[in-house]
């Protein structure tokens, strides 16, 4: 189970997007080089982001791109969803006919790994990723993401 570069760049992406919000427009030049992602992926990407509604695009002079919401409100999982990627351990892509037609022993258990991260995504946002980011950067050793199990 991995997750793909698409979903990776898309979050990077955000993550970039949110960071430098308070200037302004976000052009995917400036994105592109500084995450070092091709410009032509980010056109995709963003095509994508901006039909899922995460981004919007400022046209013209000085444009570019803006969050569609507050950091505080878009979370990792529907980042991820937005670029068409996928986490999931099961080998049948959640078909249940991973054995000749029929779920395989393992089956329930890739299936409940598969919540449990989505799950965990789904309460990750952009903003607490960037206060982990910037804490971490300022020497704090806190931690913001909680286990799942643990909360």
């Amino acid at each position: 189970m991995r997750l793909t570069t698409k979903g990776r760049f898309a979050v990077t992406a955000m993550l970039d997007l949110a960071m430098h919000a308070d200037s302004g427009p976000v052009s995917l030049n400036a994105i592109s080089e500084r995450q070092q992602i091709s410009l032509s992926y980010l056109e995709q990407l963003f095509g994508k982001l901006r039909r899922a509604g995460l981004v919007e695009s400022i046209r013209g002079p000085g444009g570019g791109y803006v969050l569609s919401r507050a950091a505080a409100d878009i979370n990792i999982a529907e980042v991820i969803a937005a670029a068409d990627d996928t986490l999931d351990a099961t080998q049948c892509g959640g078909a249940a006919n991973c054995q000749d037609g029929n779920p395989c022993l393992t089956h329930d258990l890739w299936e409940n790994l598969n919540r449990t991260i989505d799950d965990y995504l789904s309460r990750i946002s952009l903003h607490c990723v960037l206060d982990e980011h910037r804490a971490k950067q300022n020497g704090c050793t806190t931690v913001h993401f909680s286990h799942p199990l643990h909360s």
